[in-house]
């Protein structure tokens, strides 16, 4: 047997074990609060919600399923975190009664989710200014909105993509920058909801440039989505250094899960050292080379600062900048958090978020 097949059935006996004990602790809390005694038809809906990732991955068009999903993974996190606070409390304290303590439980998820709730549909505007070293006489100040990881779907939907559109435009920039992971998987949802409407109505002064990320990848339909971001008035950087109005360059780099990427070297021949250089990259994962290659702005997304609490310290551990802003010698680093959210639709450790970043060129 090999390798892989073990640890993906320790994986699979893992993750059961999860499932068997989440379930053993609300089936047994039902049975106290409303005498539930169903434990065959509990257990058909309980491996439902809990294989519900898997299913949803056999047609795009399981949008329950999908949804279900996304929620389910609400129930895992926080469930880990809190149902063995609460076993242990039980044990402790005998005179506590698992009635209260789990409607304890129950209204902490119902904060949980409408807090998070709050947090992913209520995106908010962070405004920067910094300055590059370049002759003025060569290019201009200029604007850019930047946002990534919209995941647009079915629960990160249209009416979320047209308050980034309003927002957007009301900052009337030079360009805008989509940082990857603009769908979630695959256009399918995209074309369906007509979200490419929504995406044509955006303005700037030198265009929209967007790059893939991981989860274009995942949704294997990669030249339909570069097709339908065309139609949007998208053009999606891939491996690709263009000069815009003979002012700026724009690198937009595929996505680390691409091993064959070219290198940022590959990408700077052409670069000429007396105009800015922006560079898109979707996965902040070698911020070294750009400061080496005297990137001026380097834009990442990713991460998303965790979503959920506490994932972000795993995030800070992986990433040398796992969100916000950093001048490294004469390289600009940001790295958003993202304008929408991956699988559950709440955010407990950050908000969705648009950045306006204004470029003065200094001598």
């Amino acid at each position: 047997m090999s390798k892989k097949v073990i640890v993906g059935l320790l994986y699979f006996v893992l993750y059961n074990a999860i499932v068997y004990y989440l379930g053993w602790n609300i089936y047994h809390w039902l049975e106290v609060a409303f005498h539930v005694k169903m434990p065959i038809v509990f257990s058909i809906i309980w491996l439902y919600f809990a294989y519900s990732i898997v299913i949803s991955n056999f047609n795009e068009r399981f949008r329950i399923t999908k949804v279900v999903s996304c929620y389910w993974m609400i129930l895992m996190e926080y469930g880990l975190l809190l149902f063995p606070i609460a076993n242990l409390l039980l044990w402790l304290v005998p005179s506590l009664h698992m009635l209260w303590v789990g409607y304890i439980i129950l209204f902490l998820f119902m904060v949980i989710v409408g807090f998070g709730s709050y947090m992913a549909y209520s995106p908010i505007v962070h405004t920067k200014t910094i300055q590059v070293k370049k002759q003025k006489q060569k290019s201009r100040n200029f604007r850019m909105v930047i946002a990534s990881d919209f995941h647009l779907g079915i629960l990160s939907n249209k009416k979320l993509l047209e308050k980034f559109v309003t927002r957007s435009n009301a900052a009337k920039p030079d360009f805008v920058f989509l940082v990857g992971d603009i769908v979630d998987d695959h256009p399918y949802w995209y074309k369906v909801y007509d979200m490419d409407e929504v995406v044509k109505k955006l303005t700037s002064t030198y265009g929209v440039y967007g790059v893939l990320g991981n989860h274009e990848y995942y949704g294997g339909q990669i030249p339909i989505f570069v097709d339908e971001m065309k139609k949007s008035g998208v053009t999606i950087l891939r491996d690709e250094t263009i000069c815009v109005e003979d002012l700026f360059y724009v690198t937009g780099r595929e996505d680390k899960t691409n091993k064959s990427r070219k290198s940022l070297q590959q990408l700077s021949t052409m670069v000429n050292p007396q105009l800015p250089w922006i560079v898109m990259d979707h996965t902040p994962s070698d911020l070294q080379t750009p400061v080496e290659l005297g990137v001026d702005v380097h834009l990442s997304g990713h991460t998303h600062l965790g979503q959920m609490w506490p994932n972000q310290w795993i995030t800070k551990r992986v990433f040398e900048l796992d969100y916000g802003y950093l001048l490294k010698k004469t390289t600009h680093i940001l790295v958003s958090s993202g304008f929408g959210f991956w699988g559950p639709p709440i955010r407990t450790n950050s908000r969705s978020e648009m950045w306006v970043v204004d470029v003065e060129l200094t001598d």
